[in-house]
């Protein structure tokens, strides 16, 4: 009687492995639909695409700041720190960054910080309304920062 019920024990441990490897069979059955070296020239080129509209935007912010005769332009350079130079370029109290944080608000506020900036720069204050509208919105702020 022991002996069978070492052999009942066996077989319902093979019988367990068994049906737990036939639920885990979709798992490993799934089919790639492109190979991962794609994914990761996407993700590449994305970062790539991310990283150069970073830097041209702090390069603009930068000149703005200088040409407008604002303290520290090299906040332009740090995350959070360019949002408060930017307030400072456009004479807007910093708790506007408050109102940055909320959805809709948001773009609302920034179209009125860019033509603060505007102003700043001596330009006609629609081209911080321009900054709402994608691919524009580089054009624009390249315009505040290097048009004389």
């Amino acid at each position: 009687m022991a002996h069978r019920r070492g052999r009942l024990s066996r077989l319902d441990h093979v019988l367990l492995a068994v049906v737990l490897l036939l639920g885990a069979l979709p798992a490993f059955a799934q089919e790639q639909r492109f190979p991962s070296v794609f994914a990761g020239g996407f993700f590449a080129l994305f970062m790539l695409l991310g990283l150069a509209g970073y830097v041209f935007v702090a390069l603009a912010l930068y000149t703005i700041a200088q040409k407008t005769n604002t303290e520290n332009a090299w906040f332009a350079w740090i995350p959070i720190l360019n949002i408060i130079l930017i307030l400072n370029i456009a004479k807007k109290p910093l708790w506007w960054i408050i109102l940055l944080f909320i959805p809709l608000v948001n773009i609302i506020i920034a179209v009125l910080i860019w033509m603060g900036v505007a102003e700043a720069r001596q330009k006609p204050s629609w081209w911080g309304v321009l900054t709402i509208i994608p691919l524009v919105n580089l054009i624009a702020i390249g315009y505040l920062a290097w048009a004389e």
